[in-house]
Order: structure tokens, then C-alpha cells, then sequence
């Protein structure tokens, strides 16, 4: 089978799909940094860099599976006040660049990535007719990625899109968790001390928070609703686009590496990531954990 990727990223959903024997054979995005990362790991794929509303579908190769992370940004409720509202129209618009795509070459699957609130955009009734009016049925799958053995807590939505008289409700399997201690190297990093000029209030409460109840060593969260500390003894939580999660060993602390988020993500070891750290977070956090696709493009694969 062949797949497209469509909001490529860093490249989650190609890795899981060549994970389970996929072939992708073309993938865009419209940052050009994103291109490149995912080029550099996936270099037999086509790619190709621009604003998918633009793009040409003639000069798509055919496949049979169509993937897409439409943009979440408008939708996820970490934007707080500023989810949903008009300023995140044109992220929220991407989803069409699906509709148009199925609609030139009419694959027998797709598989739709977005964060759970994106059932409640405003505009999804007219999405969900649109795909249906394709001869698609959707079936919606929530799906945390410890199931699938990723060592982090990460709920997604994934609409599985099938040419089929029934929407195609996957048995997908449940995988023992990985707790976070197994991709973090207490021997590397930059440390600092937790009692140093200028550390917020806020963080010095968490901490203490978790020192009562984890001991000496855990993760806090820098921002979220993470207040008490989290154990190493079970997966992570989100890894987001900025640094969120800072590691506590006894009185001192560092904020999770590149490295050490790329296993909680679940990528290779050996996958490239941008030298720049910043960069290279924000790219991970807004993948798609690849045992997760994996586990979903095999279970289409068997269903088919």
C-alpha cells in the first residue's frame, strides 16, 4: 500500500506508516524547516513546501491511504481564551485541504489526526458531510498513546475515513505503559539549582508539591494543570510545543532535552531532529506519536 502525507511535520505519521509497511510516497508541509526534517528521514518521499489550500492534486501521485494532521492550533483548549476564536480561521481551514484531496484521488482510506475539540468546530457538521458526501464513512477514535506503548500520556482524536457500507471501528491493541524514567539521562543536560534568583513562585510550589510526594526525583510541569509533581514510574504527560516538563533531581533541575522528548514521542533513536532546541521541540510536540500510527494503519491494513 501507498500513503500521502499531508501536514507532514516532523514526521510521525510517515514513521508509523513505514513502521507498518506503508509506503509513503509524497508528504507537505508549508514550513520549510518542517520539510526538511522530514526529508532528511524520509529521503525516497516526495516533498513538496507550500499552503496546501494552494495545492495541485494532479501532481499527486496515486496511493491508497491518505494521512493528515490538519492543524490544532484553533481547536485544542491550551489556547485557552484564544481557541475557537476568528483570529484561528485560517489554521482551522486546513481540514478542507482533506476534503479537496480525497476528492481528485478517491483513496480507499484516510486517517484524520486533531485533538478531540475538534468534534466541536463550529464548521465539522459541513466537514463531515462533505467527506460523506465522497462515499466516506467516519469512524472517530480516541486514543491515548501509552495504550500503544509511547511513554507519554497523550490523548488524540483519529477519524478513520473508509470507502466502506459501515464505519470502520478498528480493534486496536492495548500495550503495557513505559514509564518515563526509561528516556531520561540523569547523567546529561544542563542543570540548575531549584534555589536561584528569579525561579517563579509558582514553580518552587510544585516542586515542594511533588518533594512530598515523589521523594527526590520527578517531573513538574512549568505551565498546565500538572500542580503536585509527576512520578517517573509512569509515562510522561503532553509533550507540547514550547518546554513544559523540567526533571527534579534532588536540589537541582533541567527541562526535558531534544533527545529525551523524541523517545517520549516515540521516534528512532537515530531520527534527525533540527539542531536548535526550541525548534526542535516544536516540532515534536505537534506530532503524531508514530507506534500510534503504526498501530492504526496495521489495524486498517487487517480490516481491509
Amino acid at each position: 500500500m501507498r500513503a500521502i502525507d499531508l501536514f507532514a511535520g516532523a514526521g510521525g505519521f510517515s514513521t508509523g506508516a513505514q513502521m507498518a509497511g506503508i509506503d509513503v510516497v509524497w508528504a507537505a508541509n508549508h514550513w520549510p524547516v518542517a520539510v526538511e526534517t522530514h526529508a532528511a528521514n524520509h529521503p525516497a518521499t516526495t516533498h513538496v513546501c507550500q499552503d496546501l489550500h494552494q495545492a495541485d492534486w494532479t501532481k499527486v501521485p496515486a496511493h491508497d491511504i491518505l494521512l493528515a494532521s490538519p492543524c490544532c492550533q484553533g481547536h485544542s483548549k491550551a489556547r485557552g481564551k484564544a481557541a475557537n476564536n476568528p483570529q484561528h480561521d485560517a489554521s482551522r481551514s486546513t481540514a478542507w485541504a482533506v476534503v479537496s484531496a480525497l476528492e481528485y484521488h478517491r483513496p480507499a482510506f484516510g486517517v484524520v489526526e486533531n485533538v478531540r475539540e475538534y468534534l466541536d468546530w463550529s464548521l465539522y457538521p459541513a466537514w463531515q458531510m462533505a467527506i460523506q458526501a465522497l462515499g466516506y464513512q467516519i469512524a472517530p477514535h480516541v486514543v491515548d498513546a501509552a495504550d500503544h506503548g509511547v511513554p507519554q500520556h497523550r490523548e488524540r482524536l483519529f477519524l478513520v475515513l473508509s470507502r466502506s457500507e459501515r464505519p470502520l471501528m478498528l480493534n486496536l491493541p492495548r500495550r503495557q505503559h513505559v514509564t518515563a524514567a526509561s528516556v531520561i539521562d540523569f547523567s546529561a543536560g544542563n542543570w540548575s539549582a531549584i534555589e536561584k534568583p528569579g525561579r517563579a513562585a509558582a514553580t518552587l510550589s510544585r516542586i515542594a508539591n511533588g518533594r512530598r510526594a515523589h521523594g527526590d526525583r520527578f517531573l513538574t510541569a512549568y505551565y498546565g494543570n500538572e500542580a503536585g509533581g509527576r512520578s517517573l514510574d509512569r509515562p510522561i504527560g503532553t509533550i507540547t510545543t514550547r518546554d513544559r516538563w523540567a526533571i527534579v533531581d534532588g536540589d537541582h533541575m533541567r527541562m526535558l532535552r531534544p533527545d529525551e522528548c523524541r523517545a517520549a514521542m516515540g521516534f528512532p533513536a537515530d531520527y534527525q531532529l533540527p539542531t536548535q532546541h526550541r525548534t526542535a521541540v516544536h516540532l515534536l510536540g505537534n506530532a503524531v506519536c508514530p507506534p500510534v500510527a503504526r498501530d492504526i494503519i496495521t489495524a486498517i491494513k487487517e480490516a481491509a
